[in-house]
């Protein structure tokens, strides 16, 4: 295979084109330091993970920010504390904050030049504005989980995201699944045969961060340790075809 086989990219978007973890972190630590909890990025990151995706299954509807705020209450919890409807409300609202990966913006540009470009993300079309302004690309279809009533890793995004791409003429073929959570997107993604890229942000880092671990062995195509990685494995192979 090679990347010029392709028409479209469907982008998973925080963890692979945002830097969640660092925003996530940042909002949690900020609320843990009044509270007299100490404790560490990994830590905190997969409290997160764990609260998170049990709350997606239970209220798939839920928007993001109400979703995030009663994690935050889940988290406070866990520590024997309480989090203020105010302190869940700025929760809820900090995806506004989270950061863009510095390659991000650039290898989007690159890429647009190269092909059709769709958003697969699990927030809600306000949260997902703020991060677009840092991407400063425009998309050709962004699909939320406030659009399909679901989270990832169920399938509904997928389908969304297939089918519009069908309607601008690229088949499921022609679709790369370029992400880096590999239970989000890398597993439902396989199941429904789609060719999937890895841009493992976490590489060389123990554990899952942010994310659970896969509940089944994958094996993505390709893996590249950034976006700036991935353009340049494309500019490779459309230079040499391999």
């Amino acid at each position: 295979m090679n990347l010029t086989d392709f028409d479209a990219l469907a982008f998973d978007c925080y963890g692979t084109l945002i830097d969640w973890e660092s925003g996530i972190f940042n909002a949690l630590e900020a609320w843990a330091r009044p509270h007299g909890i100490e404790a560490g990025r990994d830590e905190l990151l997969a409290l997160f993970a764990g609260f998170e995706s049990a709350r997606e299954a239970a209220r798939p509807a839920r928007l993001y920010p109400d979703l995030l705020a009663q994690v935050l209450g889940d988290i406070a919890a866990h520590y024997g504390t309480t989090a203020s409807a105010a302190e869940a409300a700025a929760f809820g609202a900090s995806v506004k904050d989270w950061p863009a990966f510095p390659d991000s913006a650039r290898a989007l540009a690159y890429l647009k030049r190269h092909y059709k470009l769709v958003i697969v993300s699990n927030v809600d079309r306000a949260s997902f504005r703020h991060s677009n302004d840092k991407l400063g690309v425009a998309f050709d279809a962004i699909v939320t989980a406030e659009d399909v009533g679901a989270y990832k890793p169920d399938r509904p995004h997928f389908d969304r995201a297939l089918a519009a791409l069908a309607a601008m003429g690229v088949p499921k073929e022609k679709v790369l699944h370029t992400a880096q959570s590999l239970t989000h997107d890398h597993v439902p993604a396989k199941a429904l045969g789609l060719t999937t890229l890895w841009v493992n942000r976490r590489a060389g880092q123990k554990g899952w961060g942010a994310t659970k671990p896969p509940p089944v062995d994958v094996a993505p195509d390709w893996e590249v340790p950034s976006m700036a990685a991935l353009v340049e494995l494309h500019k490779a192979h459309a230079e040499d075809g391999t």
